[in-house]
């Protein structure tokens, strides 16, 4: 019997809990936590004692000089290509949590971060490849159930995908480093939008390596983004506020080679809880992927404190009236099949299904909307694309 897979955490927030309550769902002894480390060290102690991690680090540092095998990177934006890098120079193979990267320095210039952003997605695909490690692209969205039953579906049909439509909006992120630019690299399209866009373009990649064994990619995309909030007429109370330099909404039109589109549309401006959902138009069927709100569980309440700390779903804003109460809301986004890909690919040194292809190209797609937006054109994203 091969022995557990070491992981070391970095970070120990919200995203940081939903890996870690994913890795204690494997099987047997698949996993060991090994060791964690986090901004603040209290934080990191409460959360290795919580999750039984067996250390608490300094810092990656002393992380990284641990008997880790993987590293899993929970952090803002802007240190995953940082740390991603230092890692995988010191052998260990990594997880990084959506967006894989972005631009943080030239905030204005949308060109320079087009080539910012891909110039840091660049240096964390080539430390992985020259360390011989993996790379594994947290994007739990290619693992949801209602995402793989489409590519399920799909496949038993035979037609090509020729649009995809997908969103993910709720009333803002409460964590403080999305609100600028300089840590988050982005607003809405990168934090949010990544997730339907990943999902799309897996889809498309899926469907062209079945049918001609090469991935179906974007060539262009066009796009448009706006600060609701600031809004002369918009009243706070409900929706999150406070966004420094980043858009609160955004919308974007993606073509790919095979003249196929996708319709992604992304904000922090949405009430009624977390909105994600993905449709499938194909030449001979339609597949409606709903991650959330779905129809498993609903439930009314006159009162909103009828339910009391029973959890509903994801960013709902009252527990009054009808809910749609998610029975486990992980397992239908894909938190814990995604991290048994991620140790299984490690493990036995392959690609994940999510790896670094697809998320280069979801960064090259995204700032190449960010310059559409900012210019009014069609972007081009064939120059700036990888084999």
């Amino acid at each position: 019997m091969a022995r557990p897979l070491r992981v070391g955490l970095v970070g120990a927030g919200f995203v940081a809990r939903i890996h870690a309550d994913a890795y204690r769902r494997l099987p047997g002894q698949a996993v060991e936590l090994r060791a964690v480390c986090a901004s603040r060290r209290e934080r990191a102690e409460h959360f290795a004692e919580e999750f039984g991690v067996e250390r608490v680090a300094v810092d990656l540092e002393e992380l990284l000089r641990d008997e880790v095998d993987l590293v899993d990177l929970c952090v803002p934006n802007h240190l995953h290509a940082p740390f991603a890098v230092r890692a995988a120079r010191a052998g260990k193979h990594v997880v990084v949590e959506k967006p894989l990267t972005g631009a943080f320095e030239r905030v204005g210039d949308a060109a320079g971060l087009l080539d910012e952003a891909l110039g840091n997605a660049d240096r964390m695909l080539d430390a992985v490849r020259a360390a011989g490690v993996r790379l594994c692209y947290a994007e739990n969205w290619v693992y949801a159930p209602p995402i793989q039953k489409a590519r399920r579906l799909f496949a038993a049909a035979k037609g090509p995908i020729i649009r995809v439509e997908g969103e993910e909006s709720h009333s803002g992120s409460h964590a403080s480093y999305s609100r600028r630019w300089a840590t988050a690299g982005g607003g809405s399209l990168l934090g949010k939008g990544c997730h339907p866009l990943g999902a799309a373009l897996y889809l498309k990649r899926w469907e062209g390596e079945a049918r001609s064994g090469k991935p179906i990619r974007p060539v262009s995309v066009v796009a448009s983004t706006a600060r609701l909030t600031a809004m002369p007429s918009f009243k706070p109370g409900f929706i999150q506020t406070g966004w420094v330099d980043v858009e609160d909404w955004g919308t974007m039109v993606v073509h790919f080679d095979d003249g196929s589109v996708a319709q992604i549309t992304a904000a922090d401006t949405v009430l009624g809880g977390i909105k994600n959902y993905l449709v499938a138009y194909g030449s001979n069927a339609v597949v409606q992927a709903n991650i959330n709100p779905n129809t498993a569980v609903q439930a009314y309440a006159p009162a909103p404190d009828i339910f009391g700390d029973e959890y509903i779903t994801e960013k709902i804003e009252t527990k009054g009236g009808w809910t749609f109460p998610s029975p486990d809301e992980d397992f239908i986004t894909g938190y814990p099949q995604e991290i048994a890909d991620f140790v299984r690919a490690a493990q036995e040194d392959r690609e994940p299904l999510s790896g670094g292809a697809l998320a280069r190209d979801v960064v090259a797609t995204i700032y190449g909307a960010y310059v559409s937006a900012a210019e009014g054109r069609r972007v081009d994203l064939v120059p700036f694309l990888r084999d």
